[in-house]
């Protein structure tokens, strides 16, 4: 059972050092970033917390976010491919680039010919969704994808819970992993998700075990394609929107925030800057 964030008890939150989150409808409200949770992030990086978006969106649509907010990358496409800010040099060494407009590096988990062969199946799997499922179309963001194809289930279409059901299964009946975000249904083929990429970010950025210190992250979420996180982090939290999905997950989170979307995530990082 979830409970409210506010019984989130004061000793576990002061072993928090890192905070991991979804994008759509736990970071941003009706598709945008608002100034309160904009600010959060801001205040989390200026407390000297290590902060990952963490989203089933694509790496050409999450590029202008990781350019210009305050995080430490953007692990896109569920957990495949991560937007790094690049460092420039200052008299006293190596340090972040300035937030606006800051350059990027990306990195993979697959390599390039894993990459391009899996990208030719996903295209076939997409064209036969579209084909057999009258009504069902692709994400509109799907020219900005690499490594995962996405079906537009409530962002600006609307499918019912057996059309979404239905795309599932013929994802899973063509061999690849599927889940289902607040917005679009993924299918990728490989063996990544939210929680490979968390671990794989944290290595790649800080050269360390998440497993290890576990107890240090928090990870915020809204949806079933979180569920995996909210089931591994003991520090878990879903921003009150979750309500919709909570009939489909059989892991919910610990906690929950009065706060729907950016306010829910707001929240959060105020119960951990406190």
């Amino acid at each position: 059972m979830m409970q409210e964030l506010q019984r989130w008890p004061v000793t576990e939150r002061h072993l928090v050092t890192g905070v991991f989150t979804d994008i759509d409808d736990t970071l941003t409200t009706e598709g945008e970033i608002t100034p309160d949770a904009l600010e959060a992030l801001g205040q989390l990086k200026t407390a000297g917390f290590k902060v990952v978006a963490i989203t089933g969106r694509p790496v050409g649509w999450s590029e202008p976010f990781a350019a210009s907010w305050p995080v430490d990358a953007i692990v896109a496409e569920n957990g495949a491919v991560a937007l790094l800010p690049q460092q420039v040099q200052h008299q006293k060494g190596l340090q972040p680039a300035p937030v606006i407009g800051r350059a990027l590096s990306k990195t993979y988990q697959q390599d390039p010919a894993t990459r391009s062969a899996n990208f030719a199946r996903m295209q076939a799997v997409l064209a036969r969704i579209e084909r057999e499922m009258p009504g069902v179309t692709r994400a509109t963001d799907s020219p900005g994808r690499e490594t995962d194809i996405a079906i537009d289930h409530s962002e600006f279409v609307q499918l019912s819970d057996a059309q979404i059901a239905a795309v599932v299964a013929l994802m899973k009946s063509e061999g690849m992993h599927a889940t289902v975000s607040s917005i679009h249904i993924n299918g990728w083929y490989g063996g990544h998700n939210k929680l490979e990429g968390a671990r794989w970010i944290v290595r790649q950025l800080w050269q360390r075990d998440l497993d290890a210190e576990m107890d240090h992250w928090v990870y915020i979420g809204d949806s079933t394609n979180d569920q995996l996180m909210f089931k591994t982090f003991a520090n878990s939290v879903g921003v009150a929107n979750i309500a919709r999905f909570v009939p489909q997950l059989a892991n919910l989170p610990r906690y929950v925030t009065r706060g729907e979307r950016g306010a829910g995530f707001t929240e959060v990082a105020r119960a951990l800057l406190d």
